[in-house]
């Protein structure tokens, strides 16, 4: 079997790469020229453990090779996968242009049967318009060939990208025929080999199972967040009350972490985009809009408590802070809130300067030279103000208190991810601030 996946930015390169590995040849097509030549040289456009190794190791081997030119693969491909961007517009919607532009492009190549499959996320409706598209292509070619449209939507985490792929929670896949579903079924045949289930159903419940699934999860963070700060006002610890409720299976002890917001190319835009689909269709999506809103003010959190903090008065004052990417295990810098406490401290006249293991190159493309980068933790320490972590990496989670208190000018740290204990600090003589406990009660 061959596939092309059309896209090789983060879906698309997983997606590809993994299914190589499993002994499939694979060719990732992508208009970007020098993308496409680093793939070659082994140089990764993404930061995603693991990926580098399996991508050159399946280069070297033959089963993965990258491209600029559909046109020239596109007629030996059983599996086409669509895994181009879809950025949201200033409504909330997704842009389809780039999805529509390679159905366009399939549709004008394809000589015989193939499934046209929409990996990236999508909205719900999608694949009628892809199918339109690719027909329109034949059409104009005078040319009658029949080829099904499939929907495959990923579930990936980013940072741990690789696993899930290859053993996933779960694969969904929508399709219109029996035909679609044989192929489909023969393509993830090595992944079901050790249990994992795939689901197949109609084409749009899978493109609704996707952002149905990252919405419950953007859900559960925004509610604990919105507990987290209730408890500050009441007293009450969020880190206790998160293990209470965890331990209940119905609610589980995933995405229950107090913190300052949600990030990436997923919640966000996905959040967004359902809130939009539903106006569209006359129908108002009350409770993701209120996580919507509660995760935009959590992303201010830790900014007021600076503020407050220092009353008011933020001018010439130093912060270090660890952490920009939105999570760890990824220099995804989209939707951070690093990005949003940033431009409030500089707003306010203070200077940044900032540390994170992987994500300081992306986080240039945002920031330029607006704040300093820092070539490790420690170095971003000395003589800060105060300290702010932004990111959970494991390498924050243990550092040497002894030092970081002789290298900063005043013992402050507003732990925006709760990493660290309060009765430590307090032993450690530092000033304490996290969410969703108040640490300055008397």
């Amino acid at each position: 079997m061959k596939i092309v996946v059309i896209g090789t930015g983060y879906v698309g390169l997983v997606t590809g790469t993994c299914f190589a590995d499993v002994g499939i040849d694979v060719v990732c097509i992508d208009v970007d020229a020098k993308k496409i030549e680093n793939l070659k040289k082994g140089i990764m456009p993404i930061y995603e453990p693991g990926l580098e190794e399996m991508v050159i190791r399946n280069y070297e081997k033959g089963r993965l090779d990258f491209s600029t030119k559909l046109g020239d693969h596109i007629s030996e491909a059983d599996v086409a996968f669509i895994a181009v961007g879809t950025p949201p517009g200033e409504d909330g919607s997704a842009d389809l242009k780039y999805v529509l532009g390679v159905a366009k492009e399939i549709g004008s190549h394809i000589n015989k049967h193939i499934v046209v499959v929409t990996k990236s996320t999508v909205p719900v409706g999608t694949a009628k318009k892809v199918r339109t598209a690719v027909q329109e292509e034949l059409s104009a070619r005078g040319l009658n060939i029949e080829f099904d449209v499939a929907s495959n939507p990923e579930f990936l985490k980013e940072g741990a990208a690789i696993d899930d792929f290859l053993k996933p929670d779960r694969i969904v896949v929508g399709v219109e025929s029996k035909v679609a579903e044989d192929v489909m079924r023969k393509l993830y045949k090595p992944f079901l080999l050790n249990g994992h289930p795939i689901i197949f159903m109609d084409v749009p419940s899978a493109e609704m199972t996707k952002y149905a699934a990252n919405s419950m999860l953007a859900t559960k963070i925004s509610f604990m967040n919105d507990i987290a700060n209730l408890c500050e006002i009441m007293g009450a610890d969020v880190n206790l009350v998160r293990k209470g409720i965890g331990s209940d299976l119905r609610i589980g002890n995933r995405f229950i972490y107090p913190g300052i917001g949600y990030g990436g190319s997923c919640f966000p835009k996905d959040v967004k985009a359902l809130i939009r689909t539903a106006k569209e269709n006359g129908h108002e999506m009350r409770i993701l809009q209120a996580v919507e809103d509660v995760n935009e003010d959590q992303k201010s959190v830790l900014f007021n408590k600076i503020s407050q903090h220092f009353e008011g008065d933020l001018k010439g004052k130093k912060f270090a802070m660890w952490g920009l990417s939105f999570k760890p295990k990824t220099d995804d810098m989209r939707e951070a809130p690093s990005l949003v406490i940033i431009e409030k401290l500089l707003h306010a006249g203070a200077h940044v300067k900032a540390y994170d293991p992987v994500a300081m190159h992306e986080a240039k493309k945002d920031l330029g030279e607006q704040i300093e980068y820092s070539k490790d933790p420690n170095d971003a320490l000395i003589d800060a103000d105060a300290l702010l972590i932004v990111t959970e990496w494991p390498e924050f989670r243990t550092p040497n208190f002894k030092v970081m208190s002789k290298l900063m000018k005043s013992q402050v740290i507003f732990d925006g991810r709760n990493i660290y204990d309060l009765e430590e600090m307090k032993e450690e003589g530092f000033t304490y601030y996290c969410i969703g406990v108040n640490t300055q009660k008397k």
